[in-house]
């Protein structure tokens, strides 16, 4: 018998010709598999007890128990094991019974090295399939599933709500919001949580496609339909379907094509350029945009018709400065992943680093956020991200200039109520991060009638 080997393929070997054990022992080793070989069903039965194989081939006819019997008791303990039955020239039917009962297939003996490699090769890359879709789909609800999704603030929160209701749906959702603040996520979300989640999920930009590529892209083209043209392309429409089409930016989508997206909408099939009849199509279609379509439908960029059929359900991602109270959160989870992306074992950020993060404005939103801290990480030689590893740039707005006392009071009372709403009204973490006592801390919350019992301004 072999030492298993957990990182190869298992298979067990199961006949009463010691010759013979040994012969498939060296060649299925040299193949690349683990290997354990026994004489008799009761020993074979004992060891698939104690781990389970990922192939076997059993003999058809041994003295104590028959490689039929053998092969139903394997079964029963793994139902999906492919089992390949070793019979000689004169037991063929017995070989077929088996077949009936469950074996994957049967070699006659004596069989050459291509035949049963073949055979062994063939079934396992079914059960690799398999078990890399079963790992990909894992991974995808771990990135995209809405447990998942980093949302502490009341806004996200309500977002998500909004999210879980529509996403298994058929229902066109339009995304707005500004740059970075992760509308292909939430895109990913609603196609992961619905029906489609096993179909396609497939994402273009508009405002990178060309004007002249923009319709061969969508709808696909035959083969010389026009100059280079010299194959027939598949559209992402026809690529998505009974999936997702994810079309980002689709405010920069030209006029022209735009009538014919509607029409692909609407009846639900595309006409790829030079094809005599249109193709079928079923796709769930969510578009996202850092725009105000309304003013685009009104400066005539947009068609209105087009408009309200892709904002069926519209869904607005707020910036990150008007949810503070998932920065701490967002920053937590871009430094795991940086961390073991850079192999490091990075703790977390000490106070005023975290505060240097809370307080800023985040023009570039969750995508600025991530790559701030990925810089912080690749920077750092400790186990904490200081302020100094974040060199945040401040953008001073154009205007008149306040006076300084005025300005850093502004400051001082935005400062306040960020940390209020970030640690939910707790004093005590709220005077920690800031560097304060708590009677101090109390003191200025007093000056700017700020209340951690609502987390508002009693003026405002």
């Amino acid at each position: 018998m072999t030492t298993p080997k957990s990182t190869l393929e298992r298979i067990l070997v199961v006949d009463d010709d010691e010759g013979l054990l040994t012969l498939l022992r060296m060649r299925l080793t040299s193949f690349g598999f683990d290997v354990t070989t026994c004489s008799n069903g009761k020993a074979a039965i004992t060891h698939f007890q104690d781990a389970p194989f990922d192939f076997a081939i059993l003999d058809v006819r041994m003295p104590d128990m028959s490689g039929l019997t053998v092969m139903e008791e394997l079964l029963q303990l793994h139902p999906a094991l492919p089992v390949l039955i070793l019979t000689a020239h004169g037991c063929i039917p017995d070989a077929v019974e088996a077949m009936k009962k469950g074996a994957y297939s049967y070699l006659t003996k004596p069989f050459d090295d291509k035949e049963l490699h073949a055979c062994i090769d063939k079934a396992l890359s079914q059960k690799r399939m398999t078990q890399e879709i079963h790992r990909l789909k894992m991974l995808v609800n771990e990135l995209y599933g809405m447990e998942n999704v980093v949302a502490r603030s009341p806004q996200m929160q309500a977002i998500l709500q909004q999210v879980s209701r529509v996403a298994d749906t058929n229902a066109s959702v339009c995304i707005v919001g500004e740059t970075g603040t992760g509308k292909e996520v939430i895109a990913r979300v609603l196609h992961c949580n619905s029906s489609r989640a096993s179909g396609p999920f497939v994402g273009v930009n508009c405002a990178a496609i060309p004007d002249s590529l923009f319709e061969s892209e969508l709808f696909g083209h035959t083969k010389g339909s026009f100059t280079g043209a010299y194959q027939s392309k598949t559209g992402l429409f026809e690529t998505g379907h009974r999936g997702t089409l994810f079309l980002d930016e689709i405010g920069e989508m030209p006029l022209a094509l735009q009538g014919k997206l509607l029409r692909a909408i609407q009846e639900r099939e595309v006409l790829p350029i030079g094809a005599r009849h249109p193709t079928k199509i079923d796709v769930r279609l969510i578009t996202a945009t850092n725009q105000d379509l309304n003013v685009a439908v009104q400066e005539g960029r947009f068609r209105e018709d087009l408009f309200y059929r892709i904002q069926v359900v519209p869904i607005a991602l707020p910036p990150l400065r008007e949810r503070r109270q998932d920065i701490p959160s967002l920053a937590q989870h871009f430094l795991k992943k940086s961390a073991a992306r850079a192999n490091k074992a990075i703790r977390g950020f000490v106070p005023d680093a975290l505060q240097k993060l809370t307080v800023y404005s985040w023009p570039g939103n969750i995508r600025e956020l991530e790559n701030v801290v990925e810089h912080a990480v690749i920077m750092a030689s400790q186990d904490m991200i200081t302020p100094d590893l974040l060199p945040i740039v401040r953008h001073s707005g154009k205007g008149t200039l306040v006076p300084l006392t005025e300005a850093k009071e502004s400051f001082e009372r935005d400062y306040l109520k960020s940390l209020l709403e970030i640690t939910e009204g707790n004093i005590s973490r709220a005077s920690q991060i800031a560097g304060r006592y708590r009677s101090d801390f109390y003191k200025l919350l007093k000056k700017y009638h700020l209340y951690p019992a609502n987390q508002s301004d009693s003026s405002s």
